[in-house]
């Protein structure tokens, strides 16, 4: 049976998470119990399946794959700790979107800059006690299905020896349709699986085929479907 709702994380256990900012976490926090959560029950009847498989302390890399705008909040919501995800410079300078994302734990990456940027970017959020997510064919996919896995989140589990939690979306790319603005209460699923150990190095063929195995693992998920 799926988790039909996220317990809420006791006060006291978020102030002793003493690395992470307090005033962003209770934001974060706020905003994830008032806005995302209800929604994704009482709108898009989601399933959770897997939770407790969420390490609730430590370094952690959050993979996913990737179908929808709203996929980080999604996920986010899901693994009962703060998710950041790497998004557009550019959204940064938009009002009101920029508060949003920033709430979110969105971190800022220029366009075109090397990885090593996003990599830094991200491993000061983990230094923060945030976890970070990476979809790990890095693009949406039209069917939700991981087809050309990057070793981009491999790399930075290597970096921050943190463990990788592969999560599979199911039906978030019914939530918009082409054109519209509004989104379509679809049913979602959301599995979680079991934790993956850090690679122990950055050799190029350990984190190729750590990828290979991440992405079987989501697609497999993915495939159980509703």
């Amino acid at each position: 049976m799926p988790n039909a709702q996220c317990p809420i994380p006791n006060p006291q256990s978020l102030m002793s998470r003493s690395r992470e900012p307090l005033i962003s976490l209770a934001l974060y926090h706020a905003f994830k119990w008032s806005v995302v959560s209800p929604m994704l029950h009482a709108y898009f009847r989601i399933r959770i399946y897997g939770a407790e498989n969420v390490p609730q302390s430590g370094p952690l890399v959050v993979i996913s794959n990737h179908a929808s705008y709203f996929d980080p909040p999604i996920v986010s919501s899901c693994v009962l700790r703060p998710v950041a995800y790497m998004a557009k410079e550019e959204l940064f300078n938009i009002p009101v979107l920029a508060q949003a994302i920033k709430l979110y734990g969105a971190y800022p990456v220029s366009r075109g800059t090397a990885d090593r940027t996003a990599i830094r970017s991200a491993l000061e959020c983990i230094e923060n006690g945030w976890a970070v997510g990476v979809f790990l064919q890095g693009t949406r996919t039209p069917d939700g299905r991981i087809t050309d896995p990057k070793r981009g989140a491999a790399l930075l589990a290597a970096k921050a020896k943190a463990p990788i939690l592969p999560v599979s979306l199911w039906g978030t790319e019914g939530i918009l349709q082409k054109g519209s603005t509004i989104p379509r209460a679809v049913p979602l699923t959301v599995r979680i699986g079991k934790v993956i150990d850090a690679p122990s190095s950055t050799n190029k063929e350990e984190l190729q085929a750590l990828t290979q195995k991440c992405a079987a693992v989501i697609n497999g998920m993915h495939d159980l479907g509703r």
